[in-house]
This record gives structure tokens, sequence and C-alpha cells, in this order.
């Protein structure tokens, strides 16, 4: 399974970032494991960083994110793309991670 976990570094140990469109990061864990860390290029600017992030992470092929708080056309986003998603707030990306996982 391929998760992004929004994030305001990019490291595996930072705290979730309580937003998804506009987090500066997302860090891709693959089964597990520590991938890449993706700057968000729809972190500042106008309209529609939903969506611009959603294809983002499709293109990559992740199965989850792993967010703070998700608006409504990040839900809508996420669903038309098939996209699952789940909201944690206070934990480290890892423990987001392994916590999704049931580790």
């Amino acid at each position: 399974m391929k998760i992004a976990v929004s994030s305001e570094d990019g490291k595996e140990e930072s705290i979730v970032c309580p937003v998804t469109g506009r987090a500066p990061f997302y860090i891709i864990f693959e089964d597990g494991k520590f991938s890449k860390a993706l700057k968000n290029p729809f972190a500042v600017g106008g309209g529609g960083a939903s969506f611009g992030v959603v294809q983002m992470l499709s293109n990559e092929g992740v199965d989850l994110i792993i967010s703070g708080k998700f608006g409504g056309n990040m839900l809508r986003s996420l669903e038309e793309k098939g996209i699952k998603y789940k909201s944690v707030e206070g934990k480290s990306a890892a423990e987001a991670v392994q916590e999704a996982e049931g580790k």
C-alpha cells in the first residue's frame, strides 16, 4: 500500500499537518517504509489546491492520504480518484502510517 502523509517539513518524525490541500509537504510511504518527500507546489497560490494535490498524489499511485482536516473539494476529488483518506491529529507521520496499516 502506498500512503501519503501531509507534513510541515517532509520528515518521517514530523507531526501530521492539520491542513491537506495547503500542506507544505507530502511524505510517501510504500509498504510502511519511507519512500520520498514531495514539496507541495499547491501550498501557496490561488484556488484549486485540492484538485491539484489529489492529481499529484494520484500520479504517484497513492492509495491513502493521511492528514488533519479534509475540506469538501478535497473529499470530492479523492472520491473521484478512488483514493481513501484518514484524518489524524497529533501523531508523527510514521506513527500515523503504522496505525493505518494496523501495526
